[in-house]
């Protein structure tokens, strides 16, 4: 971009990074909305905070409360809500902190620009695989309720589609196995991502 140019900083990313005695990715959890990404996000990062892992979660309704405000549901605001969401992400993983987002993130594409952003090597995709049926059995927000009285327009798994990860680092199948032993299966997993290179 004319007239921008990026400053070089004495500190680096693997300075920090050996700092804190662990490596810094993106754990993007995506799956329906009700599918249980934000409760099993929100146990890792518990997990790692008490194993003394540099970590922070961004979740989808308090960045909608704050820097993505006034953006809609609209394929082009989700786009660049998520857009800016890899943004903010990909700082916090340059600051050395592992990073745990939790978001929708229906369309294949919007993962994969995401992807760019990070890089591949700093995205690790969690698939939180919920049956539509069971998210809306449990609807813990109303919003399926809502959607389906046409109240909410391009909700995902209703009126807008759910396009599942092809090869995801992660499946998390919550119809099959308790949050306890998901959070389990997500840090065992993760373990050797973290250790430093």
């Amino acid at each position: 971009m004319e007239h921008i140019i990026p400053h070089d900083y004495i500190v680096t990313r693997k300075d920090r990074n050996g700092r804190n005695d662990h490596s810094s990715f993106v754990l993007w959890f995506t799956g329906l909305s009700g599918s249980g990404k934000s409760t099993i996000a929100n146990l890792v990062e518990k997990e790692l905070f008490f194993k003394g892992i540099q970590v922070f979660s961004l979740d989808g309704d308090n960045i909608r409360a704050g820097i993505n405000k006034g953006l809609t549901f609209s394929e082009g605001d989700r786009y660049e809500n998520l857009r800016r969401i890899a943004e903010i992400a990909k700082l916090f993983v340059d600051s050395g902190v592992v990073v745990i987002a939790a978001f929708v993130s229906p369309l294949k594409k919007d993962r994969e620009m995401i992807e760019a952003i990070v890089g591949s090597d700093d995205f690790v995709e969690v698939f939180v695989d919920t049956s539509l049926e069971e998210c809306e059995r449990r609807d813990v927000k109303g919003l399926y309720k809502k959607a389906r009285a046409g109240e909410i327009k391009n909700f995902t798994g209703i009126s807008a589609p759910y396009e599942a990860p092809e090869n995801p680092f992660l499946e998390i199948k919550t119809e099959e196995m308790s949050v306890e032993e998901a959070v389990e299966k997500v840090l065992v997993d993760i373990n050797q991502k973290l250790a430093l290179k």
